[in-house]
């Protein structure tokens, strides 16, 4: 809900900002079912491929290989196992993001138009897991599309 929607219901101007702000409070760490389904197949496909690569290096553990054949067969699994982690790790920045992005657009009309107007690549994770570059971004959005922010 958004504020308009409480003073339409009956609440005042006054009822309806606090309304807005336990709203706010509570949905902060809130994760829409939609995304958690995606992060969920995400990481099944993932746990496939993990899976893939242990049996791999199982059989590599009772097969008879050169030591060339072993040193090549070991880079390729290094090599794919890299590109899963890179993988992992980019889908975990971009759900990071997202959620930092979705938390900030909560008094907006049309949160998802506005979604596609931060540079992604300008923002970046710091080690608290905070998002930096995001407040700069949304002060320029809101000057942008001031008609779109909730007063």
């Amino acid at each position: 809900m958004n504020k308009e929607q409480f003073i339409k219901l009956g609440f005042t101007e006054e009822m309806a900002q606090k309304a807005m702000d336990i709203l706010k409070e509570e949905l902060k760490g809130f994760i829409p079912k939609s995304r958690f389904d995606q992060i969920n197949t995400v990481k099944k496909e993932l746990e496939k491929k993990l899976a893939i690569l242990e049996i791999q290096i199982a059989e590599l553990n009772t097969s008879k290989f050169t030591n060339t054949e072993l040193e090549i067969i070991m880079k390729d699994l290094w090599n794919t196992n890299a590109a899963i982690r890179a993988e992992q790790e980019a889908i975990i920045k971009d759900i990071l993001i997202q959620l930092a992005i979705r938390s900030k657009l909560t008094q907006v009309k049309y949160a998802d138009l506005l979604i596609g107007k931060f540079d992604k690549s300008k923002l970046t994770i710091t080690p608290d897991g905070t998002v930096a570059g995001i407040e700069e971004q949304l002060e320029e959005i809101k000057r942008s599309y001031e008609g779109l922010f909730y007063l």
